[in-house]
């Protein structure tokens, strides 16, 4: 949409409402509110249950505030991230810091203390008499086939007994006690096979959401809605009729820029007028070609991984790499796999010439290269240091298992799989079903020239699926890496420990992909003459 469109479109200077649930560490609510150059949205409240993504959620609506009010006061944020200042603000900025923590609040969904504190913030600061959006994605572990996997291990589990399976309901309940203009919806692909009580959850979801009133059996004459699709014409609910296929609603990531092959389902729901219409938007469009993780992360510092269970120091972490490099080379037949040994043999002539550091909560930054496809996306002028780069340690028979991985896609451009390439000696790990197969992908690289895989929330547990693509480096990716993959700004800085931050990053939306969204929502609410 236009920017002179928008600016007829909107009632006076009044930006659109957001009021984010389940918010995580920010990623949909960054998307949206950082759109338009921050005119066109305004997030109103955004609730997480996690203390610590709270805390992310409050440092970055400080950052906001100062921001968009263009305060002087902003380089209290920059003193915080460059290490200044042991505290983001000063009191020059103490009533924002007040405000933003109004705004990004701790609250535990589905509780009464946590839906009596809800409903009384939306009481006080949602304005129902101007259009409103409500976004988030209720907690995902119970449909994902992960965990389903996990729970049916469990003895005495039961689907219909897990309140995650329902927490899509306190969603809903916001949905028809206050009405909202458009909402955006968001969760694993494993929602659409999910069952309980041999029902699809997926249809009842949609079901539900067509008709709040009905579905939360309230007599009245509350809002329909028509749940559509970001990326295609499938629609359901309030006007539609006919099958739909629940697929239409996946949002594959990699085909929209994001340098990710992050597959979500993510529902748009639109109000019905009073003649059972919504207004026709356009999708989100298609990119020329995927955009590589090489191109993302490449230009940040190399850094080494960590030892674990022993002393680390540069040079000890280089002669354990090079002694696992020596027992790989020795392994090989080099007729068979000339082109892997060239490999090793180039790698360690460069582990010779390195020097690596570990990185650091934040990292001096030296000499920035640019990314031109995300050039303004993620850089910060004001940033002295890399947040969030930091290396995680490693056992040494995972360094091997690293580097030799590493090398192989290198020489041959694909990852190794299970026990069929992982065939050195030394290689394979301590899993008595390792030559089934299960576990053929269970050490991954991320390959430099594609997409990387999904970004989760296991990559706070161990870095074997996201194994760095520089055999030099020998490490996972650090939460920084991580965190560009899902296109969050540089100066987007994540709080808590390592793992804390990884956990954060890895259940967040794309926020590239979030404000591409909030401009089809912009459509949708401009069509209204909102």
């Amino acid at each position: 949409m236009s920017s002179k469109l928008l600016e007829g479109s909107m009632k006076s200077s009044d930006p659109i409402q957001i009021v984010d649930l389940f918010a995580g560490p920010g990623g949909l609510g960054e998307g949206f509110s950082s759109s338009f150059d921050g005119k066109r949205f305004n997030i109103i409240v955004s609730a997480e249950a996690d203390p610590v993504a709270r805390q992310t959620l409050r440092l970055r609506a400080f950052y906001r505030l100062l921001k968009n009010k263009k305060s002087p006061a902003l380089q209290d944020y920059y003193d915080f991230c460059n290490g200044y200042s042991d505290k983001p603000w000063s009191m020059a900025s103490e009533l924002e810091w007040e405000k933003a923590g109004e705004e990004a609040r701790c609250i535990t969904l589905g509780t009464n203390d946590g839906d009596i504190e809800l409903d009384e913030i939306l009481d006080s600061k949602l304005d129902k008499s101007r259009p409103w959006v409500l976004i988030g994605g209720p907690p995902c572990q119970a449909y994902s086939l992960a965990g389903r996997s996990r729970n049916r291990s469990k003895a005495n589990y039961t689907p219909e007994s897990d309140h995650r399976h329902f927490l899509y309901k306190e969603y809903l309940r916001i949905i028809q006690e206050r009405q909202p203009a458009v909402f955006v919806m968001e969760n694993v692909k494993g929602i659409l096979s999910s069952r309980i009580d041999g029902e699809s959850i997926f249809q009842k979801i949609l079901q539900d959401l067509s008709d709040p009133d009905k579905a939360l059996g309230v007599p009245g004459t509350g809002k329909k809605y028509r749940i559509c699709s970001f990326v295609s014409d499938s629609a359901a609910g309030a006007g539609v009729s006919g099958e739909i296929d629940p697929r239409e609603y996946i949002i594959r990531a990699e085909k929209y820029g994001i340098p990710q092959a992050r597959h979500r389902v993510i529902l748009l729901g639109i109000a019905v007028d009073c003649d059972g219409n919504v207004p026709e938007y356009t999708k989100l469009q298609i990119s020329e070609k995927p955009v590589s993780i090489h191109k993302v992360i490449d230009g940040l510092p190399k850094i080494r991984s960590r030892l674990t269970k022993q002393a680390d120091s540069d040079q000890g972490w280089l002669s354990v790499v090079l002694k696992e490099l020596d027992h790989l080379i020795a392994s090989v037949d080099i007729e068979k796999n000339f082109n892997l040994v060239s490999e090793f043999n180039f790698v360690r002539k460069s582990l010779l010439g390195s020097d690596l550091g570990v990185g650091a909560l934040r990292f001096p930054i030296n000499n920035r290269v640019d990314e031109p496809v995300f050039d303004k996306w993620f850089h910060d002028s004001k940033l002295e240091k890399w947040l969030n780069h930091d290396a995680r340690g490693h056992m040494v028979s995972d360094l091997r298992r690293y580097i030799f991985a590493s090398c192989f896609a290198k020489a041959k451009g694909y990852s190794p799989k299970g026990h069929l390439d992982f065939n050195l000696p030394g290689l394979a790990p301590a899993h008595k079903n390792w030559e089934s197969g299960k576990f053929s992908d269970r050490f991954r690289v991320q390959c430099e020239n594609s997409p990387s895989t999904t970004i989760t929330s296991h990559i706070s547990k161990d870095g074997h699926y996201f194994i760095h693509y520089d055999p030099v480096q020998c490490r996972s990716l650090s939460a920084r890496e991580a965190a560009r993959l899902q296109t969050f700004p540089d100066n987007y800085f994540f709080q808590g420990n390592r793992s804390q931050q990884y956990h954060q990053v890895g259940n967040a939306v794309p926020p590239l992909l979030a404000y591409k969204m909030a401009s089809v929502v912009s459509d949708v609410l401009a069509s209204r003459g909102y």
